[in-house]
């Protein structure tokens, strides 16, 4: 009898990167990488809600080729960052827009509440932060999310019982790519950042969604009830179209 020595067990192959560093005049830029099981070549865009730079890849591509394509494109990364609006924190003495009227981040040892919106000396709006809320930026997001909810939820009831259609709930999230959805049973999910458009646009996102109860589509029909639910639809679409995308400027660590 003849003894065999096993095969050595093979060590696991190393998680892949999600992502790659390129240089261009200095600078290190970080790229995502995502493989797409439908792509057929490499693309990169960068996201103007967030400021990612973004390599979609297909899934049999090698991240060695994945690295040249984003070296060859390094000059075009960096400009499109360059050119993204500049992330706004919420820190004392920057401005954050609550319902579409900018307002001054103060510390005021006076305030009764971790945030209240009010008046500063000269008359502008301002967001009276607690200098005890321990951590101050996290109390203005939470403060502008349940500014959110609440008027959204008054919304979305009004609406809701003009179709008379029930709702399942409401989510809040802070969504990239869409500023609302509905779901198949009846569940409403908003993005927290409606709070900082004007009243109108927020109302309008509430008509659309709750005019997904009637119609899951998007007919003439579906149009038709959201006109009737939100007669200001045109102007709440054009004002997301061109000021939309720099609401996702501001944020507790931005």
């Amino acid at each position: 009898m003849f003894w065999t020595r096993p095969a050595a067990a093979r060590a696991p192959a190393p998680p892949e990167p999600k992502t790659l560093d390129v240089c261009h005049a200095g600078a290190v830029h970080r790229v995502a990488v995502k493989r797409v099981a439908a792509a057929r070549r490499f693309t990169l865009r960068v996201r103007a809600a967030d400021g990612a730079a973004v390599l979609t890849m297909p899934p049999r591509a090698s991240l060695r080729s994945a690295q040249a394509f984003a070296e060859r494109n390094a000059e075009w990364i960096g400009t499109r960052l360059a050119a993204l609006p500049e992330r706004i924190a919420f820190r004392p003495g920057t401005s954050v827009p609550l319902r579409g009227t900018d307002h001054v981040i103060a510390l005021d040892p006076t305030s009764l509440r971790r945030v209240q919106p009010g008046l500063g000396p000269d008359g502008t709006p301002v967001l009276r932060v607690s200098p005890r809320a321990p951590d101050p930026a996290g109390a203005v997001l939470h403060f502008l999310a349940a500014e959110a909810r609440a008027d959204l939820a008054a919304a979305v009831a009004r609406h809701a019982a003009a179709v008379g259609r029930p709702v399942a709930g409401i989510t809040l999230r802070d969504t990239r790519s869409r500023w609302g959805s509905c779901s198949s049973r009846g569940a409403l999910n908003f993005s927290w950042r409606l709070i900082l458009a004007p009243p109108v646009v927020l109302d309008y996102l509430a008509a659309h969604e709750v005019a997904h109860l009637v119609h899951m589509d998007h007919s003439e029909d579906f149009w038709r009830v959201t006109r009737r639910l939100a007669p200001r639809t045109d102007e709440a679409e054009a004002w997301l179209k061109r000021h939309g995308p720099g609401l996702h400027r501001y944020g507790p660590g931005r």
